[in-house]
């Protein structure tokens, strides 16, 4: 696990909460407390500019690399008024770097094992094991070596 890895994991800690924000907002990353993170997150080149929502929530072995926000499409709107709800990264997902997930309305859902290309900006949820890329994002594929979790030792 990285330092970074390790200090986004800690940023809930009681006493060294403030500290470890503040260690990686030297890094250049913004991890609210309230996001929820799942188990082997990673992240690459210390996650230089990263940034995520306090509604954002990662799952399993997502991988992160530089420059990626995840966040609104109405930044201009009290929080309380938009009507955005979540954004869920599910299992596997990759965001490359410079990658932009923001959500318009409700919940935006990046697939298991989906890949958002770099400098990608994807406003809609995908499905699993989906390549988007562009700006606007689209589909531009599936990933061949993705196998869902499930059907990993299944008879």
């Amino acid at each position: 696990m990285s330092l970074v890895s390790a200090l986004v994991y800690r940023r809930r800690h009681r006493l060294l909460g403030r500290l470890v924000q503040e260690a990686l907002a030297l890094y250049g990353m913004e991890v609210p407390a309230a996001c929820e993170i799942g188990p082997g997150l990673t992240v690459f080149h210390r996650g230089f500019g990263t940034v995520l929502h306090p509604y954002t929530t990662l799952g399993a072995g997502v991988t992160l690399y530089n420059g990626v926000t995840i966040g609104r499409a109405d930044p201009w709107v009290p929080q309380e008024l938009s009507p955005m709800r979540r954004v869920v990264v599910e299992d596997g997902a990759v965001l490359c770097a410079g990658a932009k997930v923001v959500c318009k309305e409700g919940v935006l859902t990046v697939g298991a094992g989906t890949v958002v290309g770099a400098n990608a900006v994807l406003t809609r949820s995908t499905g699993p094991g989906e390549v988007w890329a562009g700006v606007p994002a689209r589909k531009v594929g599936v990933r061949e070596d993705w196998v869902p979790a499930q059907a990993v030792g299944a008879p």
